[in-house]
């Protein structure tokens, strides 16, 4: 099945950058060009948010309200790697994010395949 391994987290101030990464699993054998990937996050004690999703070709994305004009997903197919470009992070961006596929829509229910996960923390 879909394998998917993110990397990229860690620690940044407010109005800092930072830029995920997420592979298909060379174990899986799959690779992403055939599927609609996104990203969602879970704060400690809260629920679950989807907050971008990438068609397969890259051409259709969405983006959660939260995040928009902050967040750019964009994928390279030839790479096999979709990115989240993040942006003037603030403190509640904090979360462990994960990537997965999101069937062309943010709603969470639609993610699925998801990697284990990567820590983002913005604090000063």
């Amino acid at each position: 099945q879909l394998q998917l391994v993110e990397s990229g987290g860690g620690l940044v101030q407010p109005g800092g950058s930072l830029r995920l990464s997420c592979a298909a699993s060379a174990a899986s054998g799959f690779t992403l060009d055939y599927y609609a990937i996104g990203w969602f996050r879970q704060a400690p004690g809260k629920e679950r948010e989807g907050v971008a999703c990438i068609s397969s070709s890259g051409g259709s994305t969405n983006y959660a309200d939260s995040v928009r004009g902050r967040f750019t997903i964009s994928r390279d197919n030839a790479k096999n790697t979709v990115y989240l470009q993040m942006n003037s992070l603030k403190p509640e961006d904090t979360a462990i994010y994960y990537c997965a596929r999101c069937r062309g829509s943010i709603a969470i229910e639609m993610y699925d395949y998801w990697g284990q996960g990567t820590q983002v923390t913005v604090s000063s």
